[in-house]
């Protein structure tokens, strides 16, 4: 079998933690992944330690940087695929901006997890080790960047984190998993419809997300009109309805041009335009709200930001969250 040149790029997280005598977790001087991980049969692993992060530290630019060295390292090297070990907390994240950002056929992969290296039951070595698995299957080719954690293959744009400790934390609500990896092999029962890549050099815009509730008024907009506000994100209620007392602000920043996303706060499910009453989908619809089509609050704006770096027309970027 010839062997494949594998990109493993290591970022932070618990997957580099340890446990101390307290109890306590945290990152210590060194990866302990780099002494642990064995020699694979056919795998020739090209090893970076790009950050030593905890993933509640990794920024939009870290993301971008990661990007940039998965590009750079393509230019001198031929990869057969590329594994990111992350903190789980904004692995999500992360793995969407990779998807909408980059355009290769290669396999990517995500990977984490949720017990540090010297705990009883660390899955840190295990999900590795499938995720190297997947980004060396030739069935993972062109199916966009995949999330690996506790035997599953997700896909970057449905997965969430579900759970704050369980190691099957990672779930794909209403589609599920796109395949499996085990002693046997990589088996894919699903492939992900793919949609154009967005071109992004930087990352500029200052976009917030918020949260609807049970009578939620225009204190927090009109706080968030003082800033340097390029879009908005909301999770709504249900279907993509807001509290009335919301929407004169909010129609203040759609008519000075600033984009408004919806999403719904529920985890399954998309927003539509079904009521027709004030503050309902329809209605919002009308003032000139963007819809998403299925992502959460978080996907979306990692995914506004990346828009609103390629364009300013609010039409072009309705139709960008249209897929």
């Amino acid at each position: 079998m010839k062997t494949k040149n594998i990109l493993l790029i290591h970022t932070g997280g618990t997957i580099s933690m340890q446990e101390n005598e307290s109890g306590e977790v945290k990152p210590g001087d060194k990866n302990p992944l780099v002494d642990h991980i064995k020699e694979i049969p056919n795998i020739n692993l090209i090893t970076s330690e790009l950050f030593h992060l905890p993933s509640p530290h990794i920024t939009p630019s870290n993301m971008l940087d990661i990007k940039n060295h998965i590009e750079s390292t393509l230019t001198s090297h031929q990869l057969n695929g590329v594994v990111i070990t992350h903190g789980t907390d904004t692995l999500e994240e992360t793995a969407y901006f990779l998807d909408v950002t980059l355009s290769l056929d290669i396999p990517v992969v995500l990977t984490g997890a949720m017990r540090s290296s010297n705990e009883l039951g660390s899955d840190g070595l295990y999900n590795l080790l499938s995720a190297i698995k997947v980004a060396s299957s030739e069935h993972a080719k062109s199916m966009g960047v995949l999330v690996v954690m506790n035997d599953e293959i997700h896909t970057a744009k449905n997965v969430t984190k579900t759970h704050t400790s369980n190691v099957a934390t990672f779930q794909s609500p209403q589609y599920g998993p796109i395949g499996i990896v085990n002693k046997g092999g990589v088996s894919f029962h699903h492939k992900p419809v793919l949609h154009r890549s967005l071109k992004v050099k930087s990352l500029n815009k200052n976009v917030f997300l918020i949260k609807a509730y049970a009578g939620m008024d225009d204190q927090i907009i009109n706080a968030l009109d003082q800033l340097n506000l390029n879009g908005l994100v909301i999770e709504a209620l249900g279907q993509g309805n807001l509290p009335p007392m919301m929407l004169p602000s909010l129609q203040k920043i759609i008519k000075k041009g600033i984009p408004i996303v919806l999403v719904s706060r529920c985890f399954n499910g998309i927003v539509q335009d079904v009521y027709g009453y004030e503050g309902g989908g329809r209605h919002l619809k009308e003032l000139g709200f963007i819809f998403s089509n299925g992502l959460n609050g978080q996907k979306a704006r990692i995914k506004l930001m990346i828009a609103l770096e390629t364009t300013k027309d609010l039409n072009e970027i309705e139709e960008i969250f249209a897929v």
